[in-house]
C-alpha cells in the first residue's frame, strides 16, 4: 500500500472517523485546528462514507463508540472500512490518534488482542503511568509522569501488536497508550472529552457505573473537576501530535 500524503500550502489535512455520534471530537478538534490542521470528520452514525484510501490526507484520527472492537461486520458494519483504514495506517505509518474503541480497533488491526476486561468495566476520573520508553517519544515525552484520563471502556487490550512500543499503564489495564511504527498511536482512555458528554455517558453506561467505586453523581462530579486539567496536559499533546503529522508530511512530499 502505497500512502500520498498533502502539504499544500502548509495545510495538511487529518482523517477524523467520528465512530459513534456519543464520541464527538469535542475539545481535541479546536485542539487541533487550533495548531494548524484542517479537519475533514465523516460522522459514520449519520451516515457519512468513509473513503477507501488515506490518499490524500496526511493523518488520521478514530474517535471510540459504544461497539466493540470483537463485533463481527453483520453486527457493527460501520467499523468495517475504519478498520481498513488503520490498516492502511500501520501499513505506511501514517500519524494517526486512535482513542478508545478507536485504538481496540488499532490493537486488532495491528496483530494485537482485545478482550472483555477480566477485571471489568473501568469508568470515570483516574491516572494513568508513563513508561520509560515515553520520554523519548516526540508526543509523550513532555506529558507529567502521571496525568489525568477520563476512562468509558468495557473491553481491554489484552495485548499489544508484535513490536509495539507501551508509552502508558495504570494497575487496572496495562495497556493504556502505545505506538505502532513511529507515526501510530492508540489511547486506551479519553482526552476529548467535556463534563456534558461524560454526563451523558454515565446516564447511558449504568452497568459500567456499577462497577465503580462511586454512585452516577460522584463519578460526575469527580470527572468534572479533572477537565481543566485534562485540557492543560492533552491540548499541547494534541499541538505536538500535529507537529509529527507535519514533520511526516514534509518528509513524505
Amino acid at each position: 500500500m502505497t500512502w500520498a500524503g498533502t502539504n499544500l500550502v502548509g495545510v495538511n489535512r487529518l482523517l477524523v472517523a467520528v465512530v459513534h455520534e456519543t464520541d464527538p471530537l469535542a475539545r481535541l478538534g479546536p485542539w487541533l485546528r487550533d495548531a494548524g490542521m484542517d479537519l475533514e470528520e465523516r460522522h459514520l452514525g449519520t451516515g457519512d462514507e468513509l473513503p477507501a484510501t488515506l490518499d490524500g490526507f496526511d493523518g488520521l484520527v478514530v474517535l471510540g463508540g459504544p461497539q466493540s472492537a470483537m463485533d463481527p461486520p453483520e453486527v457493527s458494519p460501520e467499523l468495517v472500512g475504519v478498520r481498513a483504514l488503520l490498516a492502511q495506517a500501520v501499513a505506511a505509518d501514517v500519524p494517526t490518534l486512535a482513542i478508545c474503541l478507536g485504538a481496540q480497533l488499532l490493537a486488532e488491526v495491528g496483530g494485537g488482542k482485545v478482550r472483555t476486561g477480566i477485571d471489568g468495566p473501568e469508568v470515570g476520573a483516574t491516572l494513568v503511568a508513563k513508561r520509560d520508553a515515553a520520554d523519548k517519544d516526540p508526543v509523550f515525552g513532555p506529558l507529567p509522569l502521571s496525568p489525568d484520563v477520563i476512562q468509558f471502556h468495557h473491553d481491554e487490550i489484552a495485548q499489544l501488536p508484535p513490536g509495539a512500543t507501551l508509552l502508558a499503564s495504570n494497575p487496572f489495564y496495562a495497556n493504556q497508550a502505545f505506538r505502532v511504527g513511529r507515526h501510530v498511536y492508540g489511547l486506551q482512555f479519553h482526552i476529548e472529552t467535556t463534563p456534558e458528554i461524560v454526563r451523558e455517558w454515565a446516564e447511558r453506561d449504568t452497568v459500567g457505573v456499577a462497577a465503580s467505586p462511586h454512585d452516577r453523581e460522584t463519578l460526575c462530579l469527580l470527572t468534572d473537576a479533572v477537565h481543566p486539567d485534562l485540557e492543560a496536559v492533552w491540548a499541547p499533546f494534541a499541538a505536538r501530535f500535529a507537529d509529527l503529522v507535519r514533520t511526516r508530511a514534509r518528509q513524505a512530499a
